[in-house]
């Protein structure tokens, strides 16, 4: 397992760029999730907000939340 300290200065940057976009993207699901009414979320708000929450997906399981948990007003 590689320190922090010994990966190149692009790969730092990647890592860094793909956890911010991460975190925007749950902030923004999480945001979402809260004030859309339950009638227009597919299958249990509390479920999708855990999952949203403790997951490490890369983004992966927001984008699922904007594609398919939510329905089309």
């Amino acid at each position: 397992m590689q320190k922090w300290k010994d990966l190149n200065p692009r790969t730092r940057r990647l890592l860094v760029a793909v956890g911010v976009v991460d975190a925007a993207l749950r902030v923004a699901a999480l945001v979402d999730l809260a004030g859309r009414p339950v009638t227009e979320i597919q299958g249990s708000k509390k479920r999708w907000a855990m999952v949203i929450g403790l997951t490490n997906s890369a983004g992966a399981v927001p984008v699922l939340y904007f594609l398919r948990g939510r329905q089309r007003r």
